[in-house]
């Protein structure tokens, strides 16, 4: 079963290199807003430059989870290869993990570009350690707006996954204090902030990338996020398999 999933996974990955639209999308705009926003007024503050780049690089790997997975899932659903996977000995598992396994290697890589932009261009700073730890901090955080991606991928047309998809990141980015930190974001939307997920995705990475005191709010509501989400997913899945192989 491993070699199956390494074989889809290996497949799914040069269709992304074929046509790397999404990927450069994903990891090229937080790139830019680091060198547009981060780097000329809070470059030189370590500690705000470290948090601003662990958020652009989340902004990078939540774009792929959310847009890339639900559109990659929602067009997957209208190919006829889809529903012949679905009837081999195997079963639907190994391309479903390796559709996964692709889009977590598009996130990590998406996160590439800013933290290049820091080394080089700020003050930004952290330990081996804290840098090692960096990377399943990202994941973990991440399995929620995947999960959110694929309920997306499930029940929409692959249009309406554009649409829907990028509907929803931006005001997520934006809420969670991706985009902007949340000390300067308006009263009402601090007040909201805690209880959407991006916001404990960066409380988290905030708390190991540079040592803040992460709020246990936004982490509890993370937690709730990534349950009702996961509820979601699967109730979308069962859906989409009812509708179309019964």
């Amino acid at each position: 079963m491993s070699s199956i999933v390494a074989a889809h996974t290996r497949y799914l990955m040069l269709e992304l290199v074929r046509v790397p639209v999404a990927l450069l999308a994903g990891s090229l705009f937080p790139a830019i807003s680091m060198l547009a926003f981060v780097v000329p007024f809070t470059g030189g503050d370590a500690q705000a430059a470290t948090t601003a780049t662990a958020s652009l690089m989340f902004f990078g790997a939540m774009s792929g989870a959310v847009i890339g997975l639900s559109i990659a899932v929602a067009t997957d659903r209208e190919q006829p290869w889809d529903p012949y996977v679905r009837t081999l000995p195997a079963g639907p598992f190994p391309r479903f993990a390796g559709r996964i396994l692709a889009t977590l290697a598009v996130m990590l890589l998406s996160t590439l570009p800013s933290l290049l932009v820091a080394a080089l261009f700020t003050e930004a700073t952290t330990t081996p350690l804290r840098l090692l730890l960096g990377f399943p901090a990202l994941i973990a955080p991440s399995v929620p707006f995947m999960l959110l991606g694929l309920f997306i991928g499930f029940v929409m047309s692959a249009k309406g996954a554009v649409a829907l998809s990028q509907v929803l990141f931006f005001p997520l980015a934006i809420l969670g204090g991706l985009l902007i930190p949340p000390a300067i974001l308006p009263g009402f939307i601090q007040a909201v902030s805690p209880f959407t997920p991006a916001r404990g995705a960066a409380e988290l990475l905030w708390a190991v990338a540079a040592g803040t005191t992460p709020d246990a709010l936004a982490l509890v509501m993370l937690g709730v996020w990534t349950v009702a989400l996961a509820a979601a997913a699967a109730w979308a899945y069962r859906r989409d398999e009812g509708r179309r192989f019964t």
